[in-house]
């Protein structure tokens, strides 16, 4: 399966903001840019396309930025890959073999089988998940005794 970098991209700053803009803060692309090391040109493309599918919201002005729109608990991976790029996760489609008998038993046996699996596993993580497991990592790599020679 290949993920464009545009999905990457997108879940990273969706974990950052999620990260930053605890209760009503936010969090704008420049540092989201600076923390993830993604251009912010690159992610000025990006989160319009989350804000347009109501993942995210926008404030505007001189303290303005990004904020989930709603709970990090609530927003699914399969909701911001279809933000991103829907064909990820949409049915595996013969080119050119829609009338083979083959075609239509490979399907059904196996690509279909496995776009089910990927959607339901999409909607089963969130947002809330990935930072969880972020908060995690990073609090156990800083717990790690360090030595000096």
């Amino acid at each position: 399966m290949k993920i464009s970098t545009k999905v990457e991209c997108g879940i990273i700053a969706l974990v950052d903001i999620c990260i930053h803009s605890a209760g009503e803060g936010v969090v704008t692309v420049v540092n989201i840019s600076r923390r993830q090391d993604i251009s912010a040109k690159y992610l000025e493309q990006i989160l319009p396309l989350l804000r347009h599918a109501g993942i995210i919201r926008s404030v505007k002005g001189a303290n303005g930025g990004y904020s989930l729109a709603k709970a990090a608990e609530n927003v699914s991976l399969r909701q911001v890959i279809n933000a991103l790029d829907s064909a990820v996760l949409e049915d595996v489609k013969f080119k050119g073999r829609e009338d083979s008998i083959i075609a239509d038993a490979v399907s059904e046996c196996l690509w279909n089988k496995m776009t089910s699996y990927l959607q339901d596993f999409a909607d089963s993580v969130s947002i809330r998940d990935i930072a969880d497991k972020y908060t995690s990592l990073s609090d156990s790599s800083y717990s790690e005794p360090m030595y000096y020679i």
